[in-house]
């Protein structure tokens, strides 16, 4: 009996160890999703001939190469994956002008240079649009609700537009004194009322208290500040305005300026008013000009030149 001990010690090893290897082996892919994948942990149902991916859609199988050759997959890469879109992202931009100059802006930009010389042969060309433009500010006119910007882009829009079309109207001609009572040609309606650009100037744009309305506002001559290339907006005109200010100031061309002298344009003595609301011309001067100009400076005026700014 004592021979067969150690016989049946043999033998119980032997039996569980095969036990032991026959349950680590694999289980067979049954192309089913298991309940790791059901729960929410797909990845861990990675077998050598299938992998399962979590899409925006759902759960995935399909049969791929080996494990040990997969890459891994992103599901952002995945053609299944839902992309969610927020459209708010294509909402256009909201804007608080009150009135829309981009008709007009599109026509200063064709056809006026960074220098302020005009294409008249250009705006004859498109003066249907012009006076379509022209038009339309008949339609939608400022009230009390506007804000001073939003009104003074409107009125100085409104007055260059109308006199390149006073110009248009009397093509060919040198000068826009040429023309019989230039600014008190009523020709443009505007609601229920014709207006002209005395009207504009002097009832509108004067009382609204910003002298620098004279360096927007352009009379069709060479020397007038050069007329803007783009149109005046609310969000923008403090800026246009001031940006005017100085390039007219600081042109020699225009206004000779040196600390103990001056030539400068007769627009500062027509409308000395304006510019002396807070001290003297020379004080005005001096908040745009690159030379500061002794307040005992001898001022003399520049004669005018009204030829045609083309």
């Amino acid at each position: 009996m004592k021979h067969y001990i150690p016989l049946l010690f043999i033998m119980f090893i032997v039996i569980s160890c095969t036990a032991k290897k026959e349950a680590t082996k694999e289980p067979v892919n049954t192309g089913k999703i298991s309940s790791d994948a059901i729960a929410g942990n797909p990845e861990r149902e990675m077998k050598k001939d299938s992998i399962i991916i979590t899409t925006a859609t759902g759960v995935k199988v399909g049969t791929t190469k080996p494990v040990s050759e997969m890459e891994t997959v992103s599901p952002l890469t995945n053609t299944d994956a839902v992309v969610e879109i927020n459209p708010q992202q294509f909402v256009p931009p909201v804007t608080t002008e009150k009135f829309d100059h981009s008709v007009v802006n599109e026509l200063l930009k064709n056809n006026v240079s960074a220098k302020g010389v005009v294409s008249y042969e250009g705006f004859r060309k498109n003066s249907a649009t012009l006076r379509s433009y022209i038009s339309s500010l008949g339609v939608t006119m400022p009230n009390e609700t506007w804000t001073k910007n939003d009104k003074l882009a409107y009125w100085m829009n409104a007055y260059n537009a109308m006199t390149v079309d006073l110009i248009l109207r009397n093509l060919p001609l040198e000068s826009i004194k040429d023309i019989d009572k230039p600014w008190e040609q009523r020709l443009w309606k505007l609601g229920d009322k014709w207006y002209n650009l005395d009207e504009i100037e002097h009832q509108i744009l004067r009382k609204m208290d910003e002298p620098r309305i004279h360096f927007g506002i352009n009379c069709a001559s060479y020397s007038c500040p050069p007329l803007l290339n783009e149109a005046f907006t609310a969000e923008k005109v403090d800026a246009q305005l001031d940006f005017l200010a100085k390039q007219f100031i600081n042109d020699p061309t225009r206004n000779t300026i040196t600390t103990d002298r001056i030539d400068i344009s007769k627009i500062f003595t027509w409308f000395s008013k304006d510019f002396k609301q807070n001290g003297s011309v020379v004080e005005y001067l001096n908040l745009y000009s690159d030379t500061k100009i002794s307040a005992n400076a001898k001022v003399r005026y520049k004669d005018y030149n009204w030829e045609l700014n083309n």
